[in-house]
């Protein structure tokens, strides 16, 4: 397989993708010899984003679409986001692509409520509407925290729009939670919100069939690379959280003991086994698909 001379990298919540924006700032992607194009798309932690996510339209979101219209050839998201879109892909006859790597970074999410709630721990979450962004991490995050606490029939959620979006509905108590990653998980301890139960989560990497394995590895480094650094001090690259709340959260008040992140891994079949089986469980993904049909570990071989 011969490989793009240019290749477009997804960017979106900064949170998912800090290694990236770190590989690029310090040039560690042009250290490894790769011509990138950086492809910036709306992300639900960043104030100007303005779409409206469906329930059942996920090839029809920003990402998505452009991955979906040949704009990007590799991007990341939540792990369980990741299965859904490369199992569901083939059988609605869009732009094939395979799960590459378990990313190395770890978000962060967390359940929050009013300061005044009666809400103190999960369990009295019962019935009570959470708003998440549907097929996306704050979702799969929400449904893998509250199971250990609550019958499936008993988890409730619900879509608000972005995380300040959100944050503005559960101020008006149209909702009584909110699943949040950061930088809003610090935002709402500045403005004196509960957090309930948080818990950090895996991205998956996701690539077409345009890039090669030395290339995929060759990412891969640069982005392991970069771990290494926020690993030491990542208070130089806190600016790309706090801008995505507009103005609302200073640097000083981001929690960066938060921040966790590591070199991609490949996607072993034991974890593919347990987070498919997971995803049908909660009827989120179509049945039927196999580890030799979606996972492709070419930047290891």
């Amino acid at each position: 397989m011969a490989t793009k001379q240019k290749i477009q990298l997804a960017i979106m919540n900064a949170i998912h993708d800090l290694p990236v924006l770190v590989a690029r700032d310090e040039g560690f992607f042009a250290d490894e010899g790769l011509d990138i194009e950086f492809v910036t798309t709306p992300g639900m932690a960043q104030t100007t984003t303005t779409h409206h996510v469906e329930w059942d339209a996920i090839f029809e979101r920003p990402l998505d679409t452009e991955y979906n219209e040949g704009g990007i050839d590799q991007y990341r998201m939540c792990e369980w986001g990741i299965v859904k879109r490369a199992v569901e892909c083939s059988a609605q006859g869009l732009r094939p692509r395979k799960i590459v790597a378990l990313g190395g970074a770890m978000s962060t999410f967390a359940i929050v409520v009013r300061s005044d709630s009666d809400v103190f721990e999960p369990e009295q979450l019962k019935n009570r509407a959470i708003a998440v962004t549907p097929f996306n991490g704050s979702n799969f995050t929400t449904l893998k925290m509250m199971e250990g606490f609550l019958a499936p029939e008993f988890i409730k959620t619900t879509e608000a729009g972005n995380m300040q979006k959100r944050l503005e509905a559960l101020r008006k108590g149209d909702v009584e939670a909110v699943s949040l990653m950061e930088p809003w998980i610090s935002y709402a301890q500045t403005q004196g919100l509960r957090i309930v139960i948080e818990s950090h989560t895996t991205r998956a990497e996701a690539a077409g069939d345009e890039l090669d394995g030395p290339t995929l590895a060759a990412m891969f480094r640069a982005q392991a690379h970069a771990s290494e650094v926020l690993e030491k001090d990542p208070t130089p690259y806190i600016h790309h959280l706090v801008a995505e709340t507009g103005g609302l959260l200073k640097e000083e008040d981001f929690q960066t003991w938060r921040l966790l992140n590591t070199a991609p891994q490949p996607y072993t079949r034991e974890r593919w086994d347990d987070t498919y089986n997971w995803t049908v469980k909660w009827d989120m993904v179509i049945e039927g698909a196999t580890f030799e049909a979606v996972v492709d570990n070419r930047a290891w071989e």
